[in-house]
């Protein structure tokens, strides 16, 4: 008996709800940076893809098809759009010494 299933590709996007979600996010992001440079870009995108992308492009000054282009896992956007996405999601960056 062989049985057909059809399943959704899995998206992250999905299933982000809350500033806890967000947070949890990008701090996983930041770690696997060191032996992945497109984490934290890919983790972007992937905050952009849970809300209103193209407000969000508007927001930073891209058109929505560059925006998305720029935080695939094939992107490579500079750091002053990764900037300009964090704020434009209400994010702040920051940079604390290790205890």
């Amino acid at each position: 008996m062989t049985i057909d299933a059809k399943y959704q590709p899995f998206d992250a996007a999905d299933y982000i709800r809350d500033i806890d979600d967000v947070a949890a996010l990008l701090e996983a992001a930041l770690e696997d940076s060191a032996d992945d440079p497109s984490a934290l870009p890919a983790a972007l995108g992937i905050l952009a893809r849970s809300g209103n992308m193209s407000e969000l492009a508007r927001r930073v000054g891209m058109s929505r098809d560059g925006l998305y282009r720029a935080l695939s896992e094939e992107g490579n956007p500079t750091w002053a759009t990764i900037l300009k996405v964090t704020q434009a999601l209400n994010l702040r960056l920051e940079v604390h010494p290790v205890a």
